[in-house]
C-alpha cells in the first residue's frame, strides 16, 4: 500500500472541516468506523469522550491554526469515508448526558451529607460540581437540552437540584451572564432545597393534600436552607440568596420575604423561574402544558424576558413532551434543536411496537399535536416510558 504523510494532533485541536483517522479500531468506537469527516459539532464532542489522546488528520491540514507531530500512517486506498452514523451519535451523547446528570446527583449526595459534618469539605466538592456544570454548558456556542432519567418514580433533592441547574444555566447563558454569575445560579440551583432536609419525611413525602400545618412547615425550608449553609460563611452571598428566596415572586406573592423584582437579584429570579417551572411540570405531567399554565396563570410573577428565554431554550416541544406525528405513530421528545419544530424524538406505532429514535429534522414527518398520557395505549406507554420524572441535562449534538 501506499504511505501517506498525515498530521498527529491532540483532541484539543479538533475542528470542523478535518478529515481524521482515530487511533482505534472500528470495533472499539461509536462511529463503527475510524475514518470520519468532521461536519458537526457532536462528533468532536463524542471523540474528546472517547479514552485516546490524539488524532490522525488524513485532509484538512489547511484548517489547522498550528502544526503538530508528524507521523505516518498507511493510507488504505480501498476504504471509503463513508456517511456518519447520526442516530449513533446521537444515542452515544444522550449516553454521555445520561452518565454526567448520574454523577451530578451523586457528587450532590455528598455535598448535601457534609452539610453539618465537613462544610469545608462540602465547599470543596460543591466547587468541583459546579466547574463540571459549567464545562458542560460552554463545550459549544449552541446548548441544546436532552431527556434524562434518575431511574426512580420519585423526585429526589439531588435529582431536582441537578435539573434546576441545568435549565438555570441554559437561560443565564442565553442572558449572557459571565461565568461568575453562572457558577452562582450553578451551585445555588443545586443546593437550592437543602433546607427540606430539616423537614420531616413524613411532610415531605406525602402523597396526599398537605394540612395547613405541614404547608407552613414546608415553607420554612428556603429558611432552614439559608440557616444551613449560610453558617459557615464559605458560600457567595448570591447562592444563599438563591437558596433563601428561589420561592419569589416578581409581584410580592412569594415567600418567605414577600419580594418585589428590584429586590430580587436575576440569578434568583431565574432559578426561582426554573424551579417554578419544573414543579408545574411535574404537577401536569406535561412539559408543554407547564409552558402554558406559566404563561396563563403566572402573569407578572415572572420577569417576562426571563420567560422568553426559558421557551427559547426548551423550544417548543420540550424533551419528555409526547406528541403524535402525522403518520399517526406517536412520540416522546428526546432533544430539543436548532429547528425548534423538528425535535428528536422516540417514536412507536399506537400499540407500542417498532420503536425508533427518529430525526424529524431529516424528513416530512411532523409533529400533528401534544398527546396526553391517558390517550396512549399500555404499550405505546411502556415503550415511550411516559411514567418516567423527566429531568434535564446538556446536549450539543445538534444535527
Amino acid at each position: 500500500m501506499a504511505k501517506q504523510e498525515s498530521i498527529q494532533i491532540p483532541l484539543s485541536e479538533l475542528i470542523l472541516g478535518l478529515t481524521i483517522k482515530l487511533p482505534l479500531p472500528w470495533t472499539q468506537n461509536p462511529f463503527f468506523i475510524n475514518k470520519i469527516k468532521l461536519e458537526q459539532q457532536a462528533q468532536i464532542e463524542i471523540i474528546k469522550g472517547l479514552d485516546i489522546d490524539f488524532v490522525f488528520v488524513l485532509a484538512g491540514h489547511d484548517l489547522l491554526p498550528t502544526v503538530s507531530e508528524v507521523g505516518e500512517v498507511e493510507e488504505e486506498t480501498e476504504e471509503e469515508i463513508v456517511e456518519t452514523d447520526y442516530k449513533a451519535l446521537a444515542k452515544k451523547s444522550m449516553r454521555i448526558g445520561q452518565k454526567r446528570f448520574m454523577k451530578a446527583i451523586n457528587d450532590s449526595h455528598n455535598m448535601f451529607g457534609q452539610v453539618i459534618s465537613d462544610p469545608e469539605g462540602m465547599y470543596r466538592e460543591s466547587a468541583t460540581l459546579v466547574e463540571d456544570l459549567l464545562e458542560h454548558l460552554l463545550e459549544s456556542e449552541a446548548v441544546y437540552l436532552s431527556l434524562v432519567d434518575h431511574g426512580k418514580k420519585e423526585s429526589s433533592l439531588t435529582s431536582h437540584g441537578v435539573s434546576i441547574a441545568v435549565l438555570s444555566m441554559a437561560i443565564a447563558h442565553l442572558n449572557n451572564m459571565d461565568k461568575s454569575k453562572l457558577r452562582d445560579i450553578a451551585l445555588g440551583s443545586v443546593l437550592h432545597d437543602i433546607g427540606k432536609l430539616k423537614v420531616p419525611e413524613a411532610i415531605r413525602r406525602k402523597h396526599g393534600e398537605l394540612t395547613a400545618h405541614e404547608v407552613n412547615f414546608m415553607k420554612m425550608h428556603p429558611n432552614l436552607g439559608y440557616d444551613l449553609v449560610n453558617r459557615s460563611g464559605l458560600f457567595p452571598a448570591a447562592v444563599v440568596d438563591i437558596i433563601l428566596h428561589h420561592h419569589e415572586f416578581i409581584d410580592g406573592s412569594g415567600y418567605p420575604d414577600h419580594l418585589t423584582e428590584k429586590n430580587i437579584a436575576e440569578t434568583t429570579q431565574i432559578v426561582a423561574l426554573a424551579n417554578d417551572y419544573q414543579m408545574l411540570m411535574h404537577q401536569y405531567h406535561s412539559p408543554q402544558l407547564a409552558l402554558g399554565i406559566l404563561f396563563k396563570q403566572r402573569t407578572g410573577q415572572h420577569s417576562a424576558h426571563l420567560v422568553s428565554l426559558l421557551v427559547k431554550v426548551l423550544g417548543i416541544y420540550p424533551p419528555g413532551t409526547l406528541v403524535k406525528l402525522s403518520d399517526d405513530q406517536v412520540a416522546k421528545v428526546m432533544m430539543t434543536t436548532r429547528e425548534v419544530k423538528k425535535p428528536h424524538v422516540w417514536s412507536c406505532n399506537i400499540s407500542g411496537g417498532h420503536p425508533s429514535l427518529r430525526f424529524l429534522i431529516d424528513g416530512e414527518v411532523e409533529i400533528v399535536e401534544v398527546v396526553k398520557k391517558d390517550s396512549l395505549s399500555d404499550g405505546a406507554i411502556k415503550t415511550l416510558q411516559a411514567d418516567n420524572l423527566i429531568n434535564f441535562y446538556f446536549n450539543h449534538f445538534s444535527y
